[in-house]
């Protein structure tokens, strides 16, 4: 158990330092985000008063690292959850029901997960359009086939329980059954395979940005950041380490963190 514990104190330890960054931003950036310091292009760490050295604009890096923690927490936040609600609901339908109900929604998950990942992201972004909002909704609608199909699991294992055969045999109405005993029982399922996906989140958003799809100019985010970085990868490579890293260790913040919540609510892996 303690090294359960371990594991969730520390992958929390990292997500709580993103969030008070992010809640704080204003008062912890050292210089406004768009500000330029012309006698200071390309700084190297710690020149000029730029902790992390500026940009080819000379921007402060830290403080636009520091706002793009911002957007990372919030599209984490929203397609996650757009993912999951959305999946969950399609999840509980097709585990409890079966027959054609579940066929019929597991071949329309199928079709989507036979496109990779990113893809489906960066075609739905060609369709919706570049903005934030459109990023949160792209990368939550391509999370929905994932969290459909991991939530029917769930539910077919929690539907042929003694307590939920039992209340069938009462006369219990399914919709009943569903909100009484399936979904607190789903609960934990939910909660790790979400703390999972927020990583996954992190990097679409990164992705699409980079490419120029998701948050635009001058509004910073760690993937643009990198895509301006890419030209200077040998003059001034601070300007991609430090953006990259921020990715890095918030991805496996909450990596860690499922992982922990898993081995904790999982019963079966429980001495």
């Amino acid at each position: 158990m303690r090294i359960l514990n371990k594991q969730i104190v520390f992958g929390l330890s990292i997500i709580l330092i993103n969030i008070f960054a992010a809640l704080f931003a204003p008062i912890i950036a050292t210089h406004p985000i768009d500000e330029m310091d012309f006698f200071y292009i390309f700084a190297k760490p710690g020149e000029g008063n730029h902790i992390l050295g500026t940009d080819d604009y000379g921007r402060d890096i830290f403080s636009r690292l520091v706002y793009g923690s911002r957007i990372s927490l919030l599209v984490g936040v929203i397609a996650v959850g757009i993912g999951a609600l959305i999946g969950t609901s399609l999840g509980i339908v097709a585990g409890y029901f079966g027959g054609f109900t579940d066929a019929l929604i597991m071949r329309f998950t199928d079709a989507l997960l036979s496109f990779p990942y990113v893809l489906l992201a960066i075609a739905m972004m060609a369709v919706l359009g570049a903005g934030l909002f459109n990023a949160m909704l792209a990368i939550g609608i391509v999370m929905v086939p994932s969290f459909s199909r991991v939530m029917r699991s769930a539910v077919m294992n929690v539907k042929n329980e003694e307590f939920v055969l039992a209340a069938k045999s009462m006369g219990a109405s399914n919709l009943w059954i569903i909100f009484q005993h399936v979904i607190p029982n789903i609960i934990p399922v939910l909660i790790v395979y979400s703390s999972l996906n927020f990583a996954g989140a992190v990097i679409s958003e990164a992705t699409l940005s980079f490419l120029g799809l998701g948050i635009q100019p001058p509004t910073p985010s760690w993937g643009s950041m990198l895509s301006e970085a890419k030209s200077y990868l040998q003059t001034a490579p601070h300007m991609a380490i430090f953006p990259g890293f921020a990715i890095l260790i918030t991805c496996l913040g909450f990596n860690i963190l499922g992982d922990g919540l898993r081995d904790l609510l999982d019963p079966r892996l429980k001495s």
